[in-house]
Order: C-alpha cells, then sequence, then structure tokens
C-alpha cells in the first residue's frame, strides 16, 4: 500500500496553536490512497504496544486528536473519515465514563469498545494481507527483463525501507516536542517562506552530499514556526521528486536524501 503526498490550491490557512502564516493556500496537502482512521488507531496502539483487546480508550483518543491538530498545522486535507472516528472515540469515552450498571444488568452489556475492536482486527487482517502482496516480486518493480548485460562490477543499490506518512508526523511531533521543552523565544528578524526554506534544504543536502539524518533539516533551537515551515518545504520536496525520505532498517532513525 503506498502513499502518496498531492498539493491542492484551498484559501484557508494554516491552523496552528502559536503559528498562523500568511498566505498559505499554495502549501494545502491532500492525502491519496491513504489507509485512513483505522491505520492511524492501529499505528497508535502499536507505538504504545497496547493490547488491542483492551485499548485504553482515554489514552488513545487523546493522541489521536493529537495527530488530527498536527495534520491540521501541515494543511494536510483530513478526510471526513478522520473526524468522524474522532466522534466515534469520544462517544466510546463517554459510554466508560458512566456508572456501571447493577450486576444483573452488567453482564448483558457490551463492552463500548467492541465493535471498534472488532473493525480493528478486521482492518489488520486485511492490511497483513496488503502487506503480504506487496512484498511479493513484480515485474518492472523488483524483476526485470534483462535486455543490457549488465558490468559485473557494478553494485547493488543500498536497499532502503520508504517512510510513511505517519512515521514522518510521528518524526514531526517529536521536533515540537524538542522544541517545546527547549521554551524558545524566537526574536523575528526577517519573513522567511517555504520557498526560501525549500532553496536552504537543497543546498544542506547538496553540501552534504549523501543522506542525512531528518532531524539535522530542523536548527537547533528551533521556534514552532520554523519548525512548521521547514516541514512544509520538506513535504513539497518530496511532492517535486527532489528528495526521498528513507530508513536504513525498521525503527531506525529517519533519513533524508537527494533524487
Amino acid at each position: 500500500m503506498r502513499r502518496s503526498i498531492s498539493q491542492r490550491p484551498r484559501d484557508e490557512g494554516m491552523a496552528g496553536d502559536d503559528y498562523q502564516p500568511e498566505k498559505r493556500s499554495d502549501y494545502t496537502f491532500r492525502l491519496e490512497g491513504f489507509e485512513g482512521p483505522l491505520d492511524l488507531l492501529l499505528h497508535l496502539i502499536q507505538k504504545n504496544q497496547l493490547d488491542i483487546f483492551n485499548i485504553p480508550i482515554a489514552l488513545v483518543t487523546e493522541q489521536y486528536l493529537e495527530y488530527l491538530q498536527l495534520m491540521k498545522v501541515l494543511n494536510l486535507d483530513i478526510a471526513g473519515d478522520y473526524l468522524l472516528m474522532a466522534s466515534t472515540l469520544l462517544h466510546i469515552k463517554s459510554k466508560m465514563l458512566l456508572p456501571k450498571s447493577s450486576e444483573g444488568e452488567e453482564e448483558e452489556e457490551e463492552d463500548p469498545r467492541a465493535e471498534l475492536v472488532r473493525r480493528l482486527l478486521e482492518y489488520q487482517k486485511y492490511k497483513q494481507v496488503a502487506g503480504e502482496l506487496e512484498k511479493r516480486p513484480m515485474l518492472d518493480r523488483d524483476v526485470f527483463i534483462r535486455l543490457i548485460p549488465v558490468e559485473p562490477n557494478e553494485e547493488p543499490e543500498e536497499e532502503r525501507i520508504e517512510v510513511s506518512l505517519l512515521g514522518l508526523i510521528e518524526a514531526f511531533r517529536q521536533v515540537l516536542e524538542r522544541a517545546k521543552s527547549e521554551s524558545v523565544h524566537e526574536v523575528i528578524l526577517e519573513h522567511l517562506s517555504v520557498e526560501d526554506k525549500i532553496q536552504e534544504i537543497l543546498a544542506l543536502l547538496e553540501r552534504e552530499n549523501r543522506s542525512m539524518v531528518f532531524q539535522r533539516l530542523f536548527p537547533e533551537n528551533s521556534s514552532r514556526r520554523i519548525i512548521v515551515i521547514t516541514l512544509l518545504a520538506i513535504l513539497e520536496l518530496v511532492k517535486m521528486k527532489r528528495i526521498r525520505i528513507f530508513q536504513m532498517a525498521a525503527f531506525e532513525a529517519i533519513r533524508v536524501s537527494p533524487i
């Protein structure tokens, strides 16, 4: 299952806790082929190593809403399914806060999370099957018809794991958390645009002439405003096919390289 990021004009500005850039309509991003809210919930369950049959609904709801806020900050065009799932989680949370019924009635009551668990298990099974199919060799992707002999000294391309959008948002969240803990006070001396940041990133990658850790694209003591602008520039460069975001192995640091 592939995730792609595409751009779509929109008139609204970007929302954020303390960052409201001017005229951000050129940088609204839409998710295409993205699995949706169930994929996000599974991501949160796996990230926190939770039992899918006993989901701590308050924790998951809080983190789910946090992710939606991050998507909003990045001008990701959130589908209605995400908002519907947010309402579902809040409804389940409210039902679980209600006083328990008497013992006789309690036996007949279904766990408010039961339907959500059923949907998650069904989706998880679908995702596993899709993942297995994705691993199978495909003509022109993994298997090629050799028309021209390859030189024997040619080195094989280094294997890389493409980073999902959820992985990128999680890395973005960690950078924001670091900025929050450092309590940076920013004095803005000049306007920094996404276009300016794009050129900075390309120049940095050209100087390095190799892949670099994702966090290095965010200067030390960056404010939330600079962090958001930097990630918007990264998303735009991905869309332009100027950079690649990947991991050398699962759970390793996210890296960025020029294409």
